[in-house]
């Protein structure tokens, strides 16, 4: 039986930092994150992919590509601990999730097809824990199998996701800073 892996984009807070909730961001070239982000798990591997929305949830409801399931997260203003116990709950029936923030728009398919690739030959999906580093600094995507999704949603709060979990329980790290930087976008580009 195959693995059933299910992307996850993380899209539900304000983007303070950024200037409003980057479920509504756009690239210079006019790109949706939301649909790049969603193009790059499913070219990535994974069939079925949710996304997460919470801020300004009817807008970014409206971006979200035909065949993602919308998960809204009425909570989202609770920080991503919120969206992620949210989300693992929506995902009920599937051995894996793969997990992005929506802020990584750069983010190229071959970093979520190596994290899959590596972390479900470490470990059986139910049991995986991986997460992409790049040059040995953490980042996404992070594959974390169901058997851990009861424990993580025990240990996240406020603001704060899934970082602490995955040190402590010995995620395999996956370089990949061969494809890229790994960098999410925090601050709007001035003009």
């Amino acid at each position: 039986m195959d693995a059933r892996i299910c992307g996850l984009v993380l899209a539900a807070g304000a983007g303070t930092r950024y200037g409003g909730p980057k479920a509504l961001a756009r690239t210079a070239a006019g790109d949706l994150w939301v649909t790049r982000a969603v193009r790059m798990l499913v070219a990535g591997g994974c069939a079925d992919v949710l996304v997460a929305v919470g801020a300004d949830a009817d807008a970014a409801r409206m971006l979200v590509p035909v065949g993602a399931r919308v998960v809204v997260v009425e909570e989202w203003a609770d920080g991503v601990s919120a969206t992620l116990r949210a989300a693992l709950a929506a995902a009920s029936g599937f051995d894996a999730v793969l997990i992005t923030p929506v802020d990584t728009p750069d983010a190229p398919a071959e970093a979520a097809r190596r994290v899959l690739e590596v972390g479900l030959a470490a470990a059986s999906a139910p049991d995986a824990l991986a997460r992409a580093v790049y040059r040995g600094h953490p980042g996404h995507p992070v594959l974390v199998g169901s058997a851990h999704w009861s424990a993580l949603a025990g240990d996240l709060s406020g603001d704060r996701g899934a970082a602490g979990y995955l040190e402590t329980h010995g995620a395999v790290a996956v370089e990949c800073g061969d494809l890229w930087s790994g960098a999410d976008i925090d601050v709007r580009e001035p003009g």
